[in-house]
């Protein structure tokens, strides 16, 4: 691993920790030429994984693409980034473990979204009216009575059943 100060490549590992539920490995360092210390992330590399839009394109699933929309559905609410990087890997984890080679962008915002429901309310509408490209003000509103009438998610307890019929699993493609 290269120094980020002074570019030497010879280093040694001084700590490993597991993080984010044992999905990635933070491990701090200590160059040799300079003593600087630094941290680096190991991840599972995942196979290619794609997913099909609603226009039938196919483009390659991005974790970050992911993180991104849900940050932006929990910007300027009381959501930890800590919190917000969970559900991301939470979400990545299930439909890659799911799904074989691609995933539709409906599964994977259905899923978003009842992981959204779980952690700010506000976070889930703004992400549902974006998602479900909500044209009137009245879809908006129905979108929040609806959710208003769910009971609310406890979150120590994991779901047994999809809030919805379009989550429900998918046979999986074999080659």
């Amino acid at each position: 691993m290269r120094c980020p100060k002074c570019a030497g490549q010879d280093d040694k590992v001084i700590d490993s920790r597991s993080s984010r539920e044992g999905a990635v490995i933070r491990r701090r360092r200590e160059c040799l030429h300079c003593t600087h210390r630094f941290t680096t992330y190991e991840e599972i590399e995942r196979e290619e994984f794609f997913v099909v839009k609603r226009d039938g394109r196919r483009e390659p699933f991005s974790k970050d693409k992911l993180l991104t929309s849900l940050m932006r559905a929990c910007q300027k609410r009381p959501v930890s980034e800590e919190a917000v990087a969970s559900a991301a890997e939470r979400v990545t984890n299930e439909i890659t473990g799911r799904f074989d080679r691609e995933v539709t962008a409906q599964a994977i915002g259905e899923r978003v979204m009842r992981e959204l429901r779980g952690l700010d309310a506000v976070a889930y509408v703004r992400f549902a009216s974006i998602y479900r490209e909500f044209q009137e003000v009245g879809e908006f509103v129905e979108e929040v009575n609806r959710l208003a009438t769910l009971p609310v998610p406890d979150k120590r307890q994991m779901a047994l059943l999809s809030d919805s019929e379009e989550d429900q699993p998918q046979p999986r493609e074999r080659p």
